[in-house]
């Protein structure tokens, strides 16, 4: 998962570390084995050649994270496989330049950082930007799912997509993020030493990549990579025939038998979430098929049997006042208990820093300068040498954010000029909280400072605009406290891999820029081409209606829930404080064992056919370190990457031949025997 989170799930679900994780010792080669290299400046770090290179590999990206978002939601850490991708892109451009005897420009670490950090800052946009989540919540369809007749669910309060305002809306709260804390840039990432476990993770791969040793693996990354991409993308070629009808397919094989596929209990072949369950934790994905059995096992079979008692037995299966409703606020209380508690969590560990870190300043004010390594020196001078001026932050900051001030009010007429003022003021604020505890736990709670913006300014708007206000604080506020965030991750790698943080910082606002264009438009082939919201189809998009009833309880209250509902949130609520509060205090050899709330949360109203499928990829690596775990090590991103993009690149042709009105000619389907 996404260190964003996995539901990331575009969301989500927190990035679960894995054991082992490289350690400071590990976060990049000593300086003597790099005393020739020249480190180049901050204008040679930025290429043409990687601009292109990160432009194709985000857009490919962008088309898989969007797929993940409309379908699942779980989104998992791609951070790893686009450092890969881009080292294999440029790394074989240089190589076949040389064989042709035509000279280029070497190809570097730093280069390498800033390609990765381009590529990333452009897919987030794809699944931080909405498109499963709030912004969708705001389309017509998710309004009628949620019940034309719900109080607070008023009529009108819906806003359908279109390529126009949601580029505009992108553009216009997307880049102050970049600016929120970037004069604090050297007080967190040198003078408090915080460790970005992401960003580190990123640099000692960047680092190693660029050793000897590194171009012999990359090799055979590049052969595990392809051999799966095409394993993939030809399994999703053939598998599309057999998919011309409802419920068709290898997708719908009853791997258990019918009565478990009609509970969502089958292996569907989708290779993306075999790739995905690879690359995320055992946690996490026993997690997620423990939520499934809860639910789909144990809870809505027995619920059924409530039919007319607790819910009408006329309401339909996407009726908020039906099972469905039941479904959608049980997994809002798993969601919020996870993510308050992790909230409250994050803020009393950075408070705790920083007032032990006072502490320790007022006792020692001197450092002394032979205690400082070598490494570290070097780092240090390379990360203050290209400063950025702070009266560029600041007017940069307020030109922003004047411009979001004017355009998200004519957007959104629900939206008032203050509430946007009141985000942007408090946004440093907020950021710094959530990119200091980023620093310290890796995880960073943007998506849960958004969810109590969508509470608050819902609450605040009203019966009449509280649902499109709530929704636009939420991802307003949730871009804001994100993206600064994440840019500390990036100087994080950039500080251990000797890159320029005016390079990052120019290589992070054209990836948002690429993002901000493209993630719209690959909307939009998913949205004309296939049916996106559907509850009984493939294109579940869950987020959009699970948002959508947060903005509707917060404008309602507790009137919002069904029968016996609020006792059911308030259980599950006080369970996924309880799960949290046994990971953090039992030892950790029980500890360890107890499960995710946020994960449990997802197949709530996905199913459980993609838990499956997660578990299916814990299980392949699990064996092959049982096997062989040096090569496991090695070939595991590549494989999982392969995997990935072979089955989400096959969305393309997919997509054309749907707008096409181009049928598969045979449907597979799977009857009872006579």
């Amino acid at each position: 998962m996404d260190r964003h989170e996995l539901g990331s799930a575009a969301e989500e679900i927190e990035k679960t570390p894995r054991e082992g994780r490289p350690g400071p010792d590990m976060e990049s080669e000593p300086a003597a084995e790099r005393v020739a290299e020249r480190v180049p400046p901050w204008r040679e770090q930025l290429t043409v050649r990687g601009l292109v290179a990160a432009l194709l590999i985000g857009v490919v990206y962008t088309v898989i994270v969007m797929k993940l978002s409309l379908t699942t939601g779980i989104v998992p850490t791609l951070n790893v496989s686009a450092a890969l991708l881009a080292f294999l892109a440029l790394r074989g451009w240089t190589h076949a330049l040389d064989r042709l005897g035509i000279a280029s420009r070497p190809f570097t670490r730093q280069e390498n950082t800033v390609v990765q950090t381009c590529i990333v800052a452009c897919y987030t946009i794809g699944f931080g930007g909405g498109f499963g989540s709030f912004l969708l919540g705001l389309d017509k369809k998710t309004y009628e799912l949620s019940g034309a007749s719900t109080p607070g669910n008023v009529p009108g309060s819906y806003k359908d997509p279109a390529i126009g305002w949601m580029m505009g809306f992108l553009l216009a709260v997307s880049f102050v993020g970049l600016l929120t804390l970037l004069p604090l840039r050297k007080v967190l990432v040198i003078d408090y030493k915080l460790t970005y476990p992401s960003g580190t993770a990123t640099a000692v791969l960047i680092n190693g990549f660029h050793t000897p040793q590194g171009d012999k693996n990359a090799k055979k990354q590049v052969l595990g990579f392809l051999k799966y991409f095409g394993i993939s993308f030809f399994w999703s070629f053939f598998q599309w025939f057999y998919t011309g009808g409802d419920f068709c397919g290898f997708m719908q094989f009853p791997t258990f038998g019918l009565k478990a596929w009609k509970q969502s209990f089958f292996f569907d072949f989708s290779l993306t979430y075999v790739g995905a369950g690879m690359i995320c934790s055992h946690l996490v994905n026993l997690s997620l098929l423990f939520g499934a059995v809860l639910s789909w096992g144990v809870m809505w079979p027995l619920m059924k049997k409530q039919e007319g008692n607790w819910y009408s037995a006329k309401a339909s299966a996407s009726s908020m006042t039906g099972l469905y409703g039941y479904k959608a606020f049980l997994c809002i209380a798993l969601l919020i208990g996870d993510g308050s508690y992790n909230f409250f969590k994050v803020i009393i560990v950075t408070l705790n820093s920083i007032r032990e870190k006072s502490k320790r300043s007022r006792l020692n004010r001197v450092t002394d300068a032979d205690s400082v390594a070598i490494d570290d020196m070097q780092r240090n001078e390379v990360f203050n040498r290209d400063n950025i001026p702070s009266w560029v932050t600041y007017a940069g900051y307020i030109l922003l954010s004047a411009i979001a001030v004017v355009a998200i009010p004519l957007i959104f007429r629900q939206v008032k000029w203050y509430y946007v003022v009141i985000a942007y003021l408090l946004a440093p604020a907020l950021g710094f909280c959530n990119a200091y505890g980023t620093g310290l736990t890796d995880m960073n709670m943007g998506y849960n400072y958004g969810k109590v913006a969508l509470f608050v300014f819902a609450a605040w708007a009203g019966k009449d605009n509280g649902v499109v206000a709530g929704l636009v604080t939420c991802g307003l506020v949730k871009q804001l406290v994100l993206v600064s965030a994440d840019l500390m991750h990036d100087f994080k790698t950039a500080h251990l891999t000797l890159t320029s943080p005016r390079s990052m910082l120019v290589g992070q606002a054209v990836g948002t820029l690429m993002g901000c264009i493209v993630a719209p438009l690959t909307f939009f082939l998913f949205y004309e081409a296939f049916d996106i919201g559907n509850p009984e189809g493939y294109w579940k998009a869950p987020y959009a209606l699970i948002y959508r009833n947060m903005a509707i309880l917060g404008v309602e209250g507790f009137d919002a829930l069904p029968k016996h509902c609020l006792q059911l949130c308030v259980a599950f609520f006080a369970f996924a404080l309880l799960a949290n509060v046994a990971r953090d205090f039992l030892p950790r050899r029980f500890g360890r064992f107890v499960p995710l709330p946020m994960a449990m949360a997802v197949p709530f109203l996905v199913g459980a056919n993609f838990a499956i499928d997660m578990c299916m990829g814990s299980l392949v690596v699990f064996l092959w370190h049982k096997l062989n775990g040096k090569k496991a090590a090695l070939l595991i991103p590549a494989v999982a990457s392969g995997l990935i993009c072979g089955d989400g690149i096959w969305v393309f042709p997919s997509s054309l031949l749907a707008l096409a009105k181009i049928k598969p000619p045979i449907c597979m389907k799977f009857t009872p025997g006579s």
